[in-house]
């Protein structure tokens, strides 16, 4: 990638490949976190038989304005 870049070069020295390592982390993370959402993927998972159902009226509701001024 940067063929000739002493500058790149010196910085390798003293610093490590970063650019690197941190691809090699992210597809560590990367790798990890398919592991993790496998079992949600997986047939079957989201009909609804292994979750309770929620009753009408749980979720989450809009609550109406006060009267008077509204704070800006």
């Amino acid at each position: 990638m940067f063929q000739d870049s002493p500058i790149y070069d010196r910085l390798i020295v003293e610093c490590g490949d970063v650019p690197a390592q941190v691809r090699r982390e992210a597809e560590r993370v990367s790798r990890e976190l398919e592991s993790v959402m496998r079992p949600l993927r997986s047939p079957g998972y989201g009909s609804g038989l292994d979750r309770p159902q929620q009753a009408p009226g749980n979720g989450w509701q809009r609550a109406a304005l006060l009267p008077g001024p509204r704070p800006h």
